[in-house]
């Protein structure tokens, strides 16, 4: 094979190939070609998304780092940040579910406590296929125990995350995992490799030939079987990694800790390469002296391995011994391997011989960066909206949508997932899975972390800029309703081919709504991860920028959950139920002439004067319980709020009360409102200081009894409900 088919082999363009050859006037070896193939890869370079991140907010007051590390960093006070960030892991777990899940928590995890951070929480975003194929049970079985094995091993609580099923998903899962971190601010490390001579140290495991080529395969689209290369994924040690968590944690106690990197995708090739590009320096590296898992591994291999529970370190000489004592101590590799250099090369030995030797700026600055064409796709047939018109001639039954809308597998109860993980571990859980936010205690202190995450690609799929927005807006509205105050956030953008103009029209519209939403909410993007070529068979996921976000609740004594839990509490509906149906759940039980082609609408300065209302009467009066309505509308908020876990109550509004004359209504997906319960007195001074600040509020009904009552309307028992939205994922 020539060099230029293995480029090709390797997923580089002739027109990418033959940039390299005039940059290096030279034509490079297949090490070479390997080691820029992958850095060149759309996982690793972000060469067609790059043009549009720039318009991302990532700055604002409480910002101590944004993207561009191994993970973003907040500032809390008290000289304590938080370390955070999600990344998909989508390719490896269609093709492998357990091990691509499980390597998608433990690379996370790396790029938290590789800043010096220790994890405290973990999350995730899945999105499956038709709930009835049996692939689709395969991957979800696989994902979801991949997942469990490796947080429960490591000791660390998987608090939250959303599930969602989609044909679009059939042979495309999306599995993103996010963690978060806790450390001094006076104490984050960051992957340099500043001074020429300093020692460059491999930590941890040994290497194999697992993951070879993952960052390039992560790049591609599955066309047919064949394209499911088993050995481009990872295989994880979940144990292995708290030996080098705890070990990493030691070490940054010592001085002369220069910088540290995570081996993520594309290995020891990426994380040596960006560690001296960020420094303005070269590296050299021999490959004779890192430790290996098989002998028959070749150069072109390890440069590209994706082995688990590994990483790379710069130091000052004087700690080298005290490094390899606690290594030893802890079980693990401390090899030095290399040294930082002055001229800005990426030079790699092998039995003495140079095998690679370029220019570190090939690897990473002077990767091409696409503006890929743009074309909005033809638009759907069908109306924007239903009209108070449309709904009056539907014919429909509210007790039988409201049972299928609780057993529907994007909003039946999760149990069954988030009680295989433990959630409690580590004792600092305050809110568990199955609330707004999860909760996270920030030991020593009144503080706790909020954290949740979002995004419905249904909307996104209709209007990409309103559905991005949504997924912000959503996500403050958990903050918001757990009694926090949202700070930042960390993205994963999953889209299908990128040199498709009609899906760069949905990332560059994604970017849009998502800017204005974060400026709106001062909620900057901090890290985050894009994930292309999500497609299968030439069918494209629908766009899915997930958005996770973290707050904080300065006093646990304000943290508010979703259920009811007082007898005789008013309830209380904060903002207004519109006529909003498109992308809605309800919407696939209803028989309707024409599609609906608008999500619901946001008017983001109205969302943030309502969530600015309820982060003050959270602070000012006595409330029970608070819940966002989202998918399902306000009568599934309502039900899903008295299936209270320690033990569950009943409610009953009036129709009348809430302002509506149609009961469809009550499933529209309406944003920016709430569901509020508070005793008698406390409701209405909550209603008062809604009139006083032009807030929508209205007192709609009581909570109590055993049954959830619609008067003149339906009667249903709680427990019937609540084992229809149970039975639900397991069904």
């Amino acid at each position: 094979m020539n060099n230029l088919s293995f480029a090709l082999e390797n997923g580089l363009t002739k027109k990418e190939f033959k940039l390299i050859v005039d940059k290096l006037k030279r034509i490079p070896n297949k090490n070479e070609i390997g080691v820029i193939a992958a850095m060149w890869s759309e996982h690793c370079s972000y060469k067609s998304s790059k043009i549009h991140l720039k318009k991302l907010p990532t700055k604002g007051k409480c910002v101590i780092q944004g993207p561009g590390e191994n993970a973003g960093v907040i500032d809390i006070g008290d000289n304590q940040c938080l370390v955070f960030k999600i990344e998909s892991h989508n390719h490896p777990s269609f093709i492998e579910p357990y091990q691509g899940a499980a390597t998608g928590v433990g690379g996370i995890l790396r790029d938290i406590f590789t800043m010096g951070a220790r994890p405290i929480a973990l999350m995730n975003s899945l999105r499956f296929g038709n709930s009835k194929n049996k692939d689709t049970k395969r991957v979800l079985n696989g994902v979801v125990r991949g997942i469990a094995g490796y947080g429960n091993c490591m000791g660390i609580p998987t608090v939250g995350g959303e599930i969602y099923f989609d044909d679009c998903y059939n042979g495309n899962p999306l599995v993103n995992a996010f963690a978060i971190g806790i450390a001094r601010k006076n104490k984050i490390f960051k992957g340099l490799a500043d001074g020429p001579g300093n020692p460059v140290f491999y930590l941890g495991a040994k290497t194999g030939k697992d993951g070879v080529k993952g960052a390039i395969m992560a790049s591609d689209i599955f066309e047919s079987a064949e394209d499911l290369d088993r050995p481009t994924v990872q295989i994880g040690d979940p144990f292995k990694e708290k030996l080098l968590l705890e070990a990493c944690l030691e070490m940054f106690k010592l001085k002369g800790i220069v910088g540290i990197q995570d081996m993520g995708a594309a290995g020891l090739t990426s994380s040596a390469s960006e560690m001296a590009s960020r420094s303005n320096n070269g590296i050299i590296l021999d490959l004779d002296k890192i430790p290996k898992r098989d002998s028959s591994i070749t150069p072109y291999e390890m440069l590209l391995s994706e082995s688990q529970e590994r990483m790379l370190l710069v130091l000052d000489n004087k700690n080298n011994q005290k490094i390899k004592k606690i290594f030893k101590k802890w079980g693990l590799e401390s090899n030095k391997i290399g040294e930082v250099i002055k001229k800005s090369s990426f030079i790699v030995k092998s039995n003495k011989k140079v095998v690679v030797d370029i220019p570190v700026s090939i690897l990473t600055d002077d990767c091409p960066l696409y503006d890929r064409k743009i074309k909005k796709p033809k638009k759907l047939v069908g109306i924007s909206r239903l009209t108070d018109n449309d709904i009056s001639k539907i014919e429909f039954n509210s007790p039988a949508l409201l049972k299928k809308l609780l057993g529907n597998e994007n909003i039946c109860s999760r149990e069954w997932v988030y009680n295989q993980f433990d959630y409690m571990v580590g004792t600092n859980t305050l809110t568990r899975p199955g609330s707004d936010s999860a909760t996270i205690r920030i030991k020593g202190t009144k503080k706790s972390v909020a954290l949740t995450t979002n995004c419905n690609s249904n909307y996104c799929q209709l209007n990409p800029s309103l559905g991005a927005s949504i997924a912000v807006a959503e996500s403050t509205r958990n903050i918001i309703s757990s009694g926090g105050k949202p700070l930042a956030i960390t993205n994963c953008l999953n889209f299908g081919n990128p040199e498709k103009p009609e899906i760069m029209w949905q990332f560059a519209e994604t970017i849009d709504g998502l800017s204005k939403a974060a400026r709106t909410f001062k909620t900057p993007v901090v890290s985050g991860n894009v994930s292309l070529y999500n497609e299968t068979y030439n069918e494209a996921i629908k766009p899915t920028p997930t958005i996770s976000m973290v707050g904080i609740v300065e006093d646990h004594k304000l943290i508010r959950r979703q259920w009811f839990n007082k007898e005789g509490d008013k309830i209380i509906l904060v903002g207004k139920i519109k006529n909003d149906f498109g992308g809605s759940e309800v919407i696939k039980y209803l028989e309707l002439k024409k599609n609906i082609i608008e999500p619901p609408r946001l008017n983001l300065d109205g969302h943030l004067k309502v969530n600015n209302f309820i982060y003050k009467i959270i602070r000012k009066f006595n409330t029970s319980s608070i819940h966002d309505i989202s998918e399902g509308g306000l009568l599934v908020a309502l039900s899903k709020s008295c299936f209270n876990p320690e033990g569950t109550i009943g409610a009953r509004i009036s129709l009348k009360s809430v302002g509506l004359k149609n009961e469809l209504k009550l499933f529209a997906e309406s944003q920016g409102c709430y569901l509020v319960s508070a005793p008698s007195s406390d409701a209405k001074k909550i209603q008062t200081f809604g009139t006083k600040n032009n807030i929508d509020v209205k007192i709609i009904g009581e909570v109590g009894g055993e049954s959830l009552v619609l008067e003149n309307s339906f009667n249903i028992k709680i427990n019937k409900l609540i084992k229809i939205w149970k039975r639900g994922f397991p069904n």
